[in-house]
């Protein structure tokens, strides 16, 4: 297995893993990969580290086991349901619509969308904190 950080066409950046490098290049190739932010087909591999394995028993491994792969996806599919069945979808009006529900202390709702980087980097800077999700296809 594989993780690379990836950029799209919109500079959202994300990372991902594959089996190998070439599964990266035979699916982005096949326009099968998509930014979790905003579904752009146009993705590339973005300035990574590498990751140095160490020697004595903390050696990484690079044969992760697949039942733990599919599990995990199974639990970011269920995350996903649960975002969009109870949060409200604002789309690429994200900072916004999160601001009037930050600044607004009366309003407990739940909102979920995408933004760019330089909004997200404002509303750190106002002291907003965001979490994301990786956004996995229901039925990839």
């Amino acid at each position: 297995m594989i993780k690379y950080n990836l950029k799209c066409s919109n500079k959202h950046e994300f990372e991902s893993w594959f089996a190998d490098s070439k599964e990266f290049d035979k699916l982005n190739k096949r326009k099968m990969l998509e930014c979790i932010f905003c579904h752009s087909k146009k993705i590339e591999k973005s300035i990574m580290s590498p990751r140095i394995g160490t020697h004595g028993k903390n050696k990484f491994k690079s044969n992760t086991n697949i039942t733990q792969v599919k599990k995990l996806k199974k639990e970011l599919q269920d995350l996903r349901k649960f975002v969009e069945k109870n949060f409200e979808f604002v789309e690429e009006n994200f900072a916004n619509k999160v601001r009037e529900v930050y600044y607004d202390k009366k309003s407990k709702k739940n909102i979920y969308g995408s933004t760019s980087e330089k909004e997200r980097q404002e509303l750190k800077e106002e002291g907003i904190d965001l979490m994301s999700i990786p956004w996995v296809d229901k039925d990839n």
